[in-house]
This record gives structure tokens, sequence and C-alpha cells, in this order.
């Protein structure tokens, strides 16, 4: 029997074209909920086998709502779709995703029968307390030399970077981390180091790496 999936899209776009193409593949696409509120609504009332979660909106975090998700239905299956491999990036924790969840990020895992896959998998991996499971597809060279790179910075630098991406000043960054202004700097400049900045007179380090950044989250780069 097929499972009875909950879709969490924040993206009405990608909503209405996402359920169709699903059920096309023969999923049991039983509700569809734009937000946490609604989402949760929709599992006490419908009682899902597995969600499918992804979330596009600045400060909406799927994991953080994966987590209440399961605090509601503990052995709910839970399947996140994700724009970036190291979840850092996005202010959360890989030791936070629920235990059983499929992680399916999505650049490189294009074809929708590895989701159909995965939702079919969620809820037995949930039932049983699998590890998280990673679904990069073909990922190519380029993105493994990447993401080999990111894995080598540490939480204080990736965090550091977020801020910088936030537009904060060394000061400003320096006072929520209880830091100097010249540790900021030093973290800055080895995080450069890390994504090969050279000092230039011509260009601006913050800029190149907010760039940086964005283009780990998957957002277009020129």
């Amino acid at each position: 029997m097929n499972e009875r999936v909950l879709v969490v899209v924040d993206d009405g776009f990608e909503l209405s074209t996402l359920v169709p193409a699903l059920r096309l593949h023969e999923m049991d696409i039983i509700g569809e909920a734009r937000s946490e509120s609604v989402a949760l609504t929709l599992l006490h009332r419908l009682q899902p086998d597995v969600v499918l979660l992804d979330m596009h909106v600045a400060g909406i975090s799927a994991i953080r709502i994966a987590v209440n998700l399961r605090k509601s239905k503990p052995k709910v299956g839970i399947v996140i779709l994700e724009s970036c491999a190291d979840v850092r990036l996005l202010g959360d924790r890989h030791v936070d995703i629920p235990s059983g969840t499929k992680v399916i990020l999505k650049q490189s895992a294009t074809d929708l029968l590895v989701l159909c896959s995965a939702i079919s998998e969620a809820k037995i991996s949930a039932h049983e307390n699998h590890e998280v499971s990673w679904i990069k597809g073909n990922v190519s060279i380029k993105e493994k030399s990447l993401n080999s790179l990111l894995v080598q910075l540490t939480d204080v630098q990736v965090q550091t970077l977020r801020l910088v991406a936030d537009g904060l000043t060394n000061a400003h960054i320096g006072r929520m981390r209880y830091v100097s202004e010249k540790s900021v700097e030093q973290i800055i400049s080895r995080v450069a180091q890390e994504f090969n900045i050279q000092p230039d007179r011509n260009k601006n380090m913050r800029v190149q790496l907010v760039s940086e950044y964005y283009k780990w989250l998957g957002a277009p780069h020129h």
C-alpha cells in the first residue's frame, strides 16, 4: 500500500507543480501545507505516514519543523529537500536532524523517481530508527570537492560567515560572539583562505565571501 504523504512547501508555485507530479507517480498525497502551523494541524487530523518538507523563506528551517512534527508523531517518516549539503550554512545542526530522515540534495537529485523512492523508504526508516540518510544523486566531481572544502570549516567559522552574509560589521559580530573585533577579523581571514580568496585591492573580500556563501546555498552564481 502506498504511504500517505503530507507535503509541506512554503513556495506556492512549487507546491502546485510538485504535488501533481508526485500524484502522476502514484504517490498518495493526502494534504498540502505552506506553514508549520498548518502542517501540525494536518498531521493530527490526517495522520500521514510521511511528511515531505521543502522550505525556501529565510529564517524558516525545515529541520526545526521536522523536529516539532516528530514530537507530535514520533514515528512519522520525514523527507527533507535541501539546497545545501551543509545545513550549518542555514543556521541548523546536523545532529538535530531526526533519526531516519531522508535528506535529498536538490541540485544533484533531480530525478523525481529518487524522491518517490525516498518517500517510500522514509516510513520504515522512522519506525526502525535508522540513521539520517543523505541522497545526493549523481554528484559531480566539482560538487564533491566543494563539499569536502566546506566540511573543513569549523562551526565558529561557518557561523561567522553567516553573520557576514547578514551584513553585520566585525564590531557587531564581536559583540554577539563575545570576542574582540580583531578575533573576528582573523576568523574572516581564515575563511577567505579556505575559499582561496586572495587579497586584492580591486575587490572587496566581504563581498566575495558573501558571494561564496550564497553559491553554497544553491543560489545562482555569476
